[in-house]
């Protein structure tokens, strides 16, 4: 989807470089963002690692009630610190053990412009890692050992579909260096579309954007959480920590205030699956320029994403789509700005097929859209 030139408009100072470094920078962003955290038993199929939380038996032989020791004891060993060193300057970030192969899924942001990459487990290894891509529209990486050990522990990854706004969730990194910190919190929003931008620097291109619908937490994350977990009660990842909202004006003042976001673990599988077949990624494409809108709806007004223009034999003309539209939802996702519809869509599996809800002629319509490839 392209954009009119206003659409970005900066709400919060969203920080991208998550990683504690001496040469990333920070990035601002429109919108909100999202981290993601689960709640008990809530998956996409079964954990081998996982038990009952409330089972745990503290001092005295009494059970602890709403314990996080087994959470934290399933999810730590699929959790590693990642050095990268870029020639001119050195960042650290978190990983996620993604298979047995020793791939590991972090945060493109936390790779840009390594020459060298250091993995260290956490029984404190450390491992050369090669890069095998990256996907800078959803802020997605993967690298790999050069070596793996065979005993690594792949994590579990849920179903981000069927998370609830106040469940409890956990996030594992290594903020500002501390490796192996874990904090607890709770899935304060899902759907939030994060958009972040990096400043010019010698590392990123300024012209890259990522574009996710994130969810949102309170769980403290802060800079060198970034590509780490968030994970349900039964240390199942639900999402990748990203970003952190800040009211402050530069990076120096930056820390958490409880707005941190994370990738949904649905579509970092996604774009995972792409780039380790073939070390790139395919986006879902509507076809649309885009801009904020909004329809009267009787004595009420409800905001979507306003069709400035539908280029020809995309997925939109196809659908029917027309030049002013306004979307308002994708299937029972509310859109409530050009930046939502265009984070949910790159969600989105190319080929799938979902119902826009659209407001043309001031009457609802629903649009059925099979989405094609970038």
């Amino acid at each position: 989807m392209k954009k009119s030139p206003s659409w970005l408009a900066t709400a919060v100072l969203v920080i991208v470089g998550m990683c504690v470094s001496s040469v990333f920078t920070i990035g601002a962003a429109a919108g909100l963002g999202l981290m993601l955290w689960g709640a008990p038993g809530e998956g996409s199929g079964s954990n081998p690692h996982s038990s009952n939380p409330a089972e745990n038996v503290g001092h005295g032989g009494d059970v602890v009630e709403d314990s996080w020791v087994d959470t934290a004891r399933v999810i730590s060993p699929s959790t590693v610190s990642i050095r990268v060193d870029t020639g001119k300057g050195g960042s650290e970030g978190t990983g996620i053990v993604y298979d047995d192969k020793g791939t590991i899924v972090t945060n493109a942001h936390v790779v840009a412009g390594a020459i060298l990459i250091d993995v260290t487990t956490a029984d404190g290894r450390t491992f050369d890692a090669t890069l095998i891509g990256t996907d800078e529209s959803t802020d997605i990486a993967l690298v790999r050992l050069v070596k793996p050990p065979k005993d690594l522990t792949p994590a579990t990854f849920a179903d981000s579909s069927k998370l609830t706004v106040g469940q409890d969730v956990m996030a594992v990194g290594t903020p500002l260096g501390l490796a192996n910190t874990a904090t607890t919190g709770i899935v304060s929003a899902l759907n939030r579309p994060v958009v972040t931008r990096p400043e010019r620097s010698e590392n990123q291109d300024p012209s890259t954007a990522s574009y996710t619908s994130a969810i949102q937490t309170d769980a403290s994350v802060n800079p060198g959480n970034s590509g780490g977990p968030l994970v349900n009660r039964a240390g199942e990842v639900i999402g990748i920590n990203s970003s952190i909202a800040s009211n402050a004006s530069t990076s120096a003042g930056a820390g958490s205030i409880g707005l941190g976001f994370a990738i949904p673990s649905n579509t970092v599988r996604l774009i995972a699956e792409q780039l380790a077949h073939s070390g790139k990624a395919q986006h879902a494409f509507l076809g649309v320029r885009i801009k904020d809108g909004e329809a009267g709806t009787g004595s009420a007004t409800i905001k979507g994403a306003h069709v400035v223009e539908v280029t020809p034999g995309s997925s939109a003309s196809k659908a029917g789509m027309v030049n002013g539209d306004l979307v308002t939802k994708v299937d029972d996702v509310q859109i409530g700005s050009s930046s939502a519809l265009t984070a949910y869509v790159r969600s989105l599996e190319v080929g799938s097929t979902h119902a826009f809800t659209v407001y043309r002629g001031g009457k609802e319509q629903t649009v059925k859209v099979t989405l094609q490839g970038n």
